[in-house]
């Protein structure tokens, strides 16, 4: 299994900690942009930013806001799970409607957010696809009432 920690590479410098902070505040800022602020020239940001991607340490995405387009209900669903945990991970990860599965410790084994289109889709979803697998001991949905914060700018902690 591939843990999360196994994607940190402790080797990031303070030029590539610059570009991707600077790709936080803004996914579409130009290497020429982002070459006058770090010193380096426009085909070495860009290397920079293509070996950080092929690392697995950055992805460049449009990050949406699921009620703005039709997708009204979000929830966190708690998972206890029976059997091998990765099974039921990779299974539930396929699903379209799941966005972020996680696997923790405490009262849950899973942590399974997901993004439906009203609560009736969300009713059916958790019904045919979690509660009827073999694999879950027991689910708690957590639907979401509102979203004070939702941040993917995180700095760096030295």
């Amino acid at each position: 299994m591939l843990r999360y920690s196994d994607k940190l590479n402790p080797m990031l410098d303070t030029i590539s900690k610059q570009i991707i902070t600077m790709l936080q505040e803004d996914g579409r800022c130009s290497y020429t942009a982002i070459s006058k602020r770090v010193g380096l020239s426009e085909p070495a940001v860009r290397q920079r930013v293509t070996k950080l991607q092929k690392e697995g340490a950055i992805q460049i995405v449009a990050v949406t806001d699921p009620s703005t387009m039709g997708y009204s209900s979000q929830a966190m669903l708690g998972l206890k799970v029976h059997g091998p945990i990765e099974e039921l991970a990779t299974r539930l990860a396929q699903l379209d409607e799941v966005i972020y599965v996680v696997f923790t410790s405490g009262s849950f084994d899973l942590l399974v957010e997901v993004v439906c289109k009203d609560d009736t889709e969300l009713i059916h979803f958790v019904d045919q696809n979690i509660r009827c697998d073999d694999a879950v001991g027991a689910v708690q949905t957590m639907r979401y009432l509102g979203i004070h914060r939702q941040d993917y700018n995180w700095g760096f902690i030295e």
